[in-house]
């Protein structure tokens, strides 16, 4: 009986879904930090601002760590693409694997936390409620962030196809 065909994954294709996943994040990261609204009242105006939020500070935080990762990933991608070796060996590829793993579902939970908060802000306020501009770009952001693990997804079944194969 033949051993199963070895798929393995042009090295640039593996650089552009990181490439991706990097802008998806950044955006993100742009998009949540910079939400914020302000409601005027009769003697004060109150500011509201997504880091005023748990969940929405969650989203900035696995945003955040997801973008470091991505781009500590995509310096040792595009070493592998210009030089045809990869750096640390083995050992690299065990990191890339987990590591892809443990960011995409940090990514997920980061969005789901922000869709949940959104979900609850929405229940308790009115159609056409002023905030709706506010509740609407945190969906924006959040929905980018599942983007972002959409791709980092893709980059860990890549990462597994280079697993060393050990009998």
């Amino acid at each position: 009986m033949a051993p199963p065909p070895i798929t393995t994954i042009p090295p640039f294709v593996g650089l552009i879904v990181r490439i991706l996943t990097l802008i998806c994040l950044l955006i993100s990261l742009i998009v949540i930090a910079t939400n914020t609204h302000t409601s005027r009242g009769d003697y004060v105006d109150v500011k509201i601002k997504s880091t005023d939020f748990y969940a929405y500070r969650y989203l900035i935080s696995t945003v955040v760590i997801g973008i470091a990762y991505t781009l500590l990933q995509t310096a040792f991608t595009i070493f592998f693409v210009s030089t045809g070796n990869r750096l640390g060996g083995e050992g690299l590829c065990l990191f890339d694997f987990y590591g892809d793993k443990f960011i995409s579902y940090f990514l997920a939970t980061g969005a789901a936390a922000s869709f949940g908060m959104t979900q609850d802000l929405k229940r308790f306020l009115t159609d056409g409620n002023e905030l709706d501009k506010f509740i609407n770009t945190a969906n924006a952001a959040a929905s980018l962030c599942i983007l972002g693990f959409c791709f980092s997804a893709a980059s860990s079944v890549f990462s597994s196809y280079v697993l060393p194969k050990r009998a």
